[in-house]
This record gives C-alpha cells, structure tokens and sequence, in this order.
C-alpha cells in the first residue's frame, strides 16, 4: 500500500515539472528556429534587445492558425554575471510575448507584442515578419546592471504551448508537428 501511494506521489510530482517545463526531456532533433542576430542595446530608460529569429511555421500549426487557434511566440532572456567565488548572480529574467491570429471572416492576420497595439496583416508572411524580426523591447530597467561589469545574455525563442488552448496543449505536449524552438544562444555583454 505504501509503495503504490510512493509511486503515485512520484508520478504526480513528475507530471507536475514536466508542465512546469522545469524537467525537460533531452531534445532529440535539431532546432527548428535559428537566431539570426541578437544584442543588447543601452538606452536612457534601460537595455533593450534586438534580435532576428530565422524559422518556418510548419504545415499544422499553419493550419491551425488558419482555423482561429491563435500562436503565442515567446522569446525568454536570462542575464547573469559570472563569479568565481560562488554561483553566477542571476541578474535578470525576461520574456516577450507575440501574439498570432487569424480572423477567418475578415481574412486578416493580427499580431500583437505584449504591452502594444494590435497590427493588421494580408498575409500570413508579412505578419510572421514581425514574429522574426520583433521590435526592440526593454528587458531590463538602467539600474539593473552595473556600468562596466561583464554579464552572459542568454536567449531563446519558442512556441510556448501553455498559452494555446486547453484541448490544444494536450495535443501540443505529445505532438512533435507542435514544437518550434531555438537552441539557447549566449554572448558576452559589457554593461554601460
């Protein structure tokens, strides 16, 4: 009895990571997204990183954006300062979350950055253009780094399922069609 309630408690804690995305499985294919370009740029109000992502949208989640299941991109920065004497110093965490949708009556694409307005599009390839070349957005106030310290920036970009739909997570999570992703990309930043 105590081993069946041991096994239950493991597989709920398991399932519970895996949805946390804080147990991954070991990735067996090769990176459907390629970042282009990226860099932090210091600005009066705080840094702000460019990026150019490089990607296909593959034929069912094309499909399904066309039937109104909307696609969240969401490209993640973490910034941390290496130190010798103990744990790196995990400096900052961002995300950035490009909303992409279909209306099938109006027969018009819509994306839309978190915190800005909604853009119209005619086609599918000029609003996956703003997915591969979103704008500069502020990942981190100007008293967030200190001025001449070396920071590792580390990014990626992703489909993140766990904003799709309910029923459609559940397809998401155990359907490969569903995955599109960047390996992590680092780079060295002297803060200014």
């Amino acid at each position: 009895m105590t081993s069946r309630l041991l096994q239950i408690a493991i597989r709920f804690f398991l399932t519970a990571m895996l949805s946390a995305g804080l147990l991954a499985a070991p990735s067996l294919h090769a990176a459907e997204v390629t970042i282009e370009q990226s860099q932090l740029e210091a600005t009066d109000d705080g840094y702000r990183l460019a990026s150019v992502f490089s990607f296909e949208l593959k034929r069912v989640l094309e499909d399904a954006l066309n039937r109104g299941v909307p696609l969240y991109f969401t490209t993640d920065v973490e910034i941390t300062r290496p130190r010798w004497y103990w744990f790196d110093e995990n400096a900052v965490r961002a995300s950035h979350t490009i909303r992409l949708s279909y209306n099938v009556l109006t027969r018009q694409y819509y994306a839309a950055a978190a915190g800005s307005l909604r853009q119209t599009f005619a086609s599918l390839e000029d609003a996956l253009s703003l997915v591969r070349r979103p704008p500069r957005w502020q990942v981190a106030d100007r008293d967030a780094l200190k001025p001449g310290a070396t920071y590792q920036v580390s990014l990626r970009m992703r489909l993140d399922v766990t904003q799709l739909p309910k029923p459609f997570q559940v397809n998401a999570m155990n359907d490969s069609d569903w995955r599109l992703s960047s390996d992590w990309r680092t780079f060295t930043y002297k803060a200014e």
